[in-house]
């Protein structure tokens, strides 16, 4: 592996409270990598803000401003470790119009960043480092501003994040049958993609992607072994470190089911009321520990609401790494997925950490990334997943069976120390 490397991440495109999975992997390869090399990350207030919720930074961190890159004298600091720069003093509230801005950001960036002495052609022979582009999303404000600097300065590696290819419109978010498909949603994240696949398929020299099936979609890349698959991970060393302490809490189970995840309509949020409402039925008592948050948030407490449900339901809302959160799943029997379209996901896994088995709906992509520690039933079927959660709730023998093959195959290979090295010794 090269002792000279350079890394410059976009991460422009954070919105909000929460985090994708999208944001969660850049961040942990921008943890681990900084280890090594020098790592800078172009991001904006919100970007920042979520970098100090999931602790890599914090309030003493340096934020560099603007004119240090937009000066055409700027360099990045060839040394190991990480430097954030943050690219605007005030994004606009309206959602339209921070997308836009944030778009005219990287655009600006792009053009205006020099990195020449990177990628010079003494730099090779003095030892200086190589540099890697890398787009923590495929959205406009991250992709654009790569495919600049790749065309200005070809020498550098573009490394492009594509970790979900976005349902056809007409279809929507689900891979089968579902009564609510979110088609004009779908048909927005479909039109946003559009123009930056072809992009990325004749200009990136390596692609990130979430499973094998998706890299079928990119057969140059496949070809050439650029096409990475990365799985994804969790904290292990943290919740190891956790349950080393509060082992007791294992044994304390305070919630029936937990859930992890964006209140998105690909997740299957609403659904899920639906689901616990039939669980309820059967299991008075049964409760129901909601960690996240999103757009759907407000129909999810009208659901809980018009289903009275709500005390059997707890929302948390967005909780970050921590004795919080694992407190949570260590208080948990099991945990719940009812994505209806999903490349992946990370969400479930971590529970999944502490002994949880999970029921999901059988996705496509859940062959390679849950072959053990999930049951899955026929997509859309509510009746069926609420029997599974009700059968695991019954048969405590059968739980704790499926939840140590869970705990098992997550600790096995489901670290991101591991999947970062992984990733940076492919590109």
């Amino acid at each position: 592996m090269k002792k000279n490397l350079e890394f410059i991440f976009f991460a422009l495109a954070p919105t909000g409270s929460g985090i994708s999975g999208s944001d969660r992997i850049f961040i942990e390869f921008a943890r681990y990598w900084s280890m090594g090399f020098p790592v800078t990350i172009f991001t904006t207030q919100e970007g920042i803000e979520m970098m100090k919720r999931q602790r890599l930074i914090d309030s003493k961190s340096r934020i560099l401003n603007p004119k240090q890159f937009l000066n055409s004298k700027f360099q990045i600091s060839n040394r190991q470790g990480l430097r954030i720069i943050k690219i605007e003093k005030n994004l606009p509230r309206n959602f339209i119009l921070k997308y836009l801005y944030k778009i005219y950001l990287g655009l600006r960036l792009g053009f205006s960043l020099n990195i020449n002495h990177l990628v010079s052609e003494t730099s090779a022979k003095e030892g200086r480092p190589s540099t890697i582009i890398y787009s923590s999303s495929e959205f406009w404000m991250d992709s654009l501003p790569s495919l600049i600097l790749k065309l200005r300065f070809p020498q550098v590696k573009w490394v492009a994040a594509w970790y979900q290819t976005a349902p056809k419109p007409w279809i929507g978010f689900s891979e089968g049958e579902r009564e609510i498909r979110y088609n004009f949603r779908a048909f927005l994240y479909w039109l946003v993609q559009q123009p930056i696949k072809p992009v990325i398929l004749k200009f990136a020299d390596f692609v990130l992607v979430n499973n094998e099936e998706e890299k079928e979609r990119f057969p140059k890349h496949k070809k050439s072994g650029h096409a990475i698959v990365v799985l994804g991970a969790v904290p292990l060393d943290k919740i190891k470190k956790f349950l080393t302490t509060n082992y007791q809490l294992l044994t304390t189970k305070k919630y029936d089911a937990v859930f992890q995840g964006r209140f998105h309509p690909q997740k299957g949020i609403i659904e899920l009321i639906d689901i616990w409402r039939r669980v309820v039925d059967k299991k008075s008592d049964a409760k129901l520990a909601m960690i996240g948050d999103g757009p759907l948030m407000d129909e999810v407490i009208r659901r809980i609401a018009m289903n009275r449900l709500t005390g059997n339901i707890k929302l948390f809302g967005y909780v970050f790494d921590g004795p919080k959160k694992y407190s949570i799943f260590a208080q948990s029997k099991i945990v719940v997925h009812p994505a209806f379209y999903d490349s992946g996901g990370m969400a479930a896994a971590e529970a999944m950490a502490f002994g949880l088995p999970c029921v999901g709906f059988n996705l496509a992509s859940y062959k390679s990334y849950y072959p053990k520690g999930m049951v899955k039933v026929k997509l859309g079927d509510l009746d069926s997943f609420a029997e599974k959660i009700l059968s695991f709730l019954q048969d405590e023998k059968y739980r704790l069976r499926v939840g140590k093959e869970a705990k098992e195959m997550i600790e096995k290979n489901w670290d991101w120390k591991i999947r970062a090295h992984e990733v940076l010794k492919k590109i």
